[in-house]
């Protein structure tokens, strides 16, 4: 199931970003993409969700840490896929008497939970706000499509042709910068879990 986007054209318009006729699809299909970056830049939906998430058991821990926090349940938890009990969820952890590796191999733990944030944080918005306004501007700046195109050329030679350009090979808006992007993992604690969206 797909995630419904961070930021809607109606927070775009209560920014003060007016959209011209025919344009609100198209917002809506940037709102879309920003989202899709922001949510990847923080490694976690942000959003409230249920996901399962696979997660190598710690050989020297009781406690397990979940990817996504806040996490506010959990729903199942299997080890090397069979099914497991006597675990206690306690601030986006798993506790668990018997540990989380059967033996003395790694064990691969899986675990159904709700996490994330009941609202979207209101910087966050306005983060995929700024990312869609400044795509919508780039795509009126040519009718014909070519202002989605990279077009900060910093410099430019003719013989054997060369281009450069700026924001550090950025392609388009929806590239977020790495300090950005760092952030963003800080912040919501992305990890390297694998998560699947229910």
């Amino acid at each position: 199931m797909a995630l419904a986007p961070l930021a809607t054209p109606a927070d775009l318009t209560a920014r003060g970003f007016t959209l011209a006729p025919g344009e609100a699809d198209l917002a809506a299909v940037y709102l879309s993409v920003a989202s899709a970056a922001i949510r990847e830049a923080a490694g976690v939906p942000i959003t409230q969700t249920t996901s399962t998430v696979s997660l190598t058991g710690p050989d020297d821990s009781l406690w397990l840490t979940l990817p996504g926090p806040p996490v506010t349940a959990v729903t199942a938890v299997a080890i090397d896929g069979q099914p497991v009990t006597g675990w206690r969820l306690r601030s986006s952890r798993l506790w668990r008497a018997a540990g989380w590796q059967p033996g003395h191999e790694p064990a691969e733990v899986e675990v159904v939970q709700t996490h994330g944030l009941p609202a979207v944080p209101a910087d966050i918005v306005d983060l995929g706000c700024r990312i869609a306004a400044a795509t919508l501007i780039a795509y009126r700046s040519r009718p014909d499509g070519e202002g989605l195109a990279a077009a900060d050329i910093r410099s430019e030679r003719i013989g054997d042709y060369a281009v450069t350009y700026g924001d550090a090979g950025r392609i388009t808006e929806m590239e977020l910068p790495a300090h950005l992007r760092e952030q963003l993992a800080a912040r919501f604690g992305g990890g390297a879990a694998v998560v699947r969206f229910r």
